[in-house]
């Protein structure tokens, strides 16, 4: 009577609490995506654990750094060091103004691993098909050109082949890959947005200006397309830095930092979630626009 006792008190005991898999989108915006750095900084000062992460363009460059095992403290010194030459060079092409095959050594030389099989974190890379217009979301194989292939924004950078198909920038189809990270197993998104205009007061400096301004509001139309996906949006307040600021590397790292810390309440909730509740459900994602911050 003592055993069946014992093993009836088993079966009512409160089932244990379950971590829900959580998932990081991070979104394209060239140099402004310096801010990523600043948003899984937290993550990893919080002990919030990552299961998965999904990128596109610059998302990508640093989700596989990171996830190839990177520590924050070296993805900010990769951040200080890095320019447009870093991994572009200027060719005369029809396709292009820009190669990204400089992007084979630096990334070839700060991964710590080179497969998506080897990764710490798993990830998923996302890209566009140039002559179908779908989005292809790499998991498997080789990292670097499937992340060359993502980083590869029309107009400015050659399109990359990658197995007979000739891929370009993400952001065409996953400007925030929050919707893949679901098919990867991901119970709740944190989505990373750099919203901000190419050009810092309004007028074109050149051709990437009008280009990169004309993506954004393109982007802008079809934002229904992946905010659903989110849970927690987090848009860090990139406006005021232009596409190429490299060199303010720092200062969008801080700023990344800031906007992810004003949605850790969001997110901590996800923490206490018990194993019966469905971790899948949600309302509508909680968007966190950070005010703006002072000049130092």
């Amino acid at each position: 009577m003592q055993a069946f006792g014992r093993e009836l008190s088993r079966k009512a005991a409160a089932p244990e609490p379950r971590i829900p898999k959580i998932g990081l989108a991070l979104g394209g915006g060239f140099a402004r995506g310096m801010a990523h750095i600043g948003v899984l900084k937290v993550f990893e000062e919080e002990g919030i654990p990552l299961r998965i992460v999904a990128g596109t363009s610059v998302g990508a460059l640093i989700g596989a750094a990171y996830c190839s095992g990177l520590s924050i403290e070296e993805l900010e010194k990769v951040a200080q060091s890095v320019r447009f030459t870093t991994f572009a060079r200027w060719t005369v092409s029809r396709y292009g103004f820009a190669s990204n095959d400089r992007m084979v050594s630096f990334l070839t030389r700060i991964l710590k691993v080179k497969t998506f099989e080897e990764l710490r974190i798993p990830l998923g890379v996302t890209a566009t098909d140039f002559n179908t217009g779908e989005g292809v979301v790499f998991h498997s194989g080789s990292i670097i050109d499937p992340v060359r292939a993502s980083c590869a924004y029309p107009g400015m950078f050659l399109p990359v082949n990658i197995r007979g198909r000739w891929l370009v920038d993400g952001m065409l189809s996953h400007p925030v890959p929050a919707g893949p990270l679901h098919e990867m197993g991901a119970d709740r998104v944190v989505a990373v947005h750099l919203k901000g205009q190419w050009s810092k007061n309004g007028a074109p400096r050149h051709l990437f200006d009008v280009i990169g301004q004309s993506f954004a509001i393109a982007q802008d139309q079809m934002s229904h397309l992946w905010r659903g996906a989110a849970d927690v949006i987090v848009e860090p307040d990139v406006a005021g830095f232009a596409y190429d600021d490299f060199k303010r590397a720092g200062e969008l790292i801080r700023f990344g930092e800031v906007a992810m810390r004003q949605a850790l309440p969001e997110v901590r909730k996800w923490l206490e979630i018990p194993a019966e509740s469905p971790v899948v459900a949600k309302t509508r994602p909680a968007v966190v626009r950070p005010a703006p911050m002072p000049a130092d």
